[in-house]
């Protein structure tokens, strides 16, 4: 294997290498076993970790279809944060915008698909960490059902919030993956026409430019619309945080006080140590409201549609400086909560270079039908160009 850090690709990928046949090339989240190499967790605090026994389901399932698996992406330190930004392995580079930040925790996994380095990337989604920078870095990233797909030799080994997916820069190779990924996955099913669909239009406070990006994307999909409004929304992503502070605690709260961890992780962590039991059960009892309340809205349409980011990527600078990027994930977080499948799409923002993330949020189980609802948008917006 190579040097962990591979010069020349904006710090996205850490390794190159390759495993498999002559398919599409694959990079694996540095929080994702590898056999024979280290999960690291893009930290230091686990840089001397041993060697992994065996493969990830996920890679010994695109192994066995023969994708080529060909790099380890970077990722935020212990996928506990949003912005990408790490000091131990080096920040990824947005390939939408070098000043920008990639957004986390799957960060180079989503900014080696958009530089072109390898086709598809696996990531990771506890909060958004697949759709939030994919968003950034203007491409396609999914977040299936909870479950949906194998976690077994994904860290941390337990979460009730995160999934595995993928990330590339179209809908046929996102669902090719899932057709290699979960094993139940109806590849066909994910293909068929999507053209007389119905969605729920979620009502959101954004900028007014991704709100207008959002809005002209779904004018061009020829779809159904009406207005909805969550009770729970906010709820559900105060909820989405609690839980994830107590299980990365869990999981990751011995390796405090070590000297190894970067600043903003270990404040972060440390902070998440005070979580409470009866915070915890206020949280599941909002997971459960804010699921039922989906489940329901859900009932008579096909998907929800939103914006999956609520305002562009701050700079790295801004963010060096103090800028806040929690209600980054405002939008996303929820549906992490609720385990609900969830789609970003790359959408064109009038008289912009730089493109925003649209979000279809799907029913349980119905990954495949979510899927084919952002392939038909996807042709429907080339055709509009």
């Amino acid at each position: 294997m190579s040097e962990r850090t591979v010069p020349g690709t904006g710090r996205a990928l850490l390794s190159r290498f390759h495993l498999g046949g002559s398919g599409p090339t694959v990079a694996i989240k540095d929080c994702i076993d590898i056999a024979g190499q280290p999960t690291c967790g893009g930290s230091a605090a686990l840089a001397d970790a041993s060697p992994a026994a065996a493969h990830a389901e996920v890679v010994t399932r695109l192994l066995q279809d023969g994708w080529q698996i060909t790099a380890r992406a970077n990722m935020h330190e212990l996928a506990y944060g949003m912005t990408g930004i790490n000091d131990w392995n080096g920040t990824a580079v947005n390939p939408q915008d070098p000043a920008r930040m990639t957004g986390g925790s799957s960060s180079g996994s989503a900014s080696a698909v958009g530089a072109g380095l390898v086709d598809l990337s696996i990531g990771s989604d506890t909060g958004g960490s697949i759709r939030l920078p994919a968003a950034c870095c203007g491409v396609v990233g999914f977040k299936p059902t909870f479950g949906r797909v194998s976690r077994a030799g994904a860290y941390p080994q337990y979460s009730t919030l995160d999934c595995v997916g993928p990330f590339a820069r179209s809908m046929d190779l996102i669902i090719s993956a899932m057709g290699s990924i979960a094993p139940d996955f109806d590849v066909a099913a994910a293909r068929s026409s999507a053209t007389t669909s119905r969605v729920k239009l979620v009502t959101v406070q954004a900028d007014a430019a991704i709100a207008a990006a959002v809005q002209a994307a779904f004018a061009a999909s020829g779809w159904h619309g009406m207005p909805w409004t969550a009770v729970h929304m906010q709820a559900a992503f105060e909820a989405g945080m609690t839980l994830i502070n107590r299980e990365t605690h869990a999981a990751f709260g011995h390796l405090l006080g070590l000297g190894k961890l970067g600043a903003d992780i270990e404040k972060r962590l440390s902070a998440a140590a005070t979580t409470t039991d009866a915070a915890v059960a206020h949280a599941e009892e909002v997971r459960a409201a804010f699921s039922a309340e989906v489940d329901a809205a859900l009932a008579d349409a096909d998907a929800l549609l939103l914006p999956t980011l609520p305002s562009l990527p701050p700079t790295l600078e801004a963010i060096r400086q103090g800028a806040s990027v929690l209600t980054l994930s405002s939008l996303v977080r929820p549906f992490n909560l609720s385990g609900h499948p969830a789609l970003s799409l790359p959408v064109a923002i009038a008289g912009s270079p730089l493109k925003a993330g649209l979000q279809l949020v799907g029913r349980k189980g119905e990954d495949e039908r979510l899927c084919a609802l952002g392939l038909h948008l996807e042709q429907r917006l080339k055709t509009a160009r």
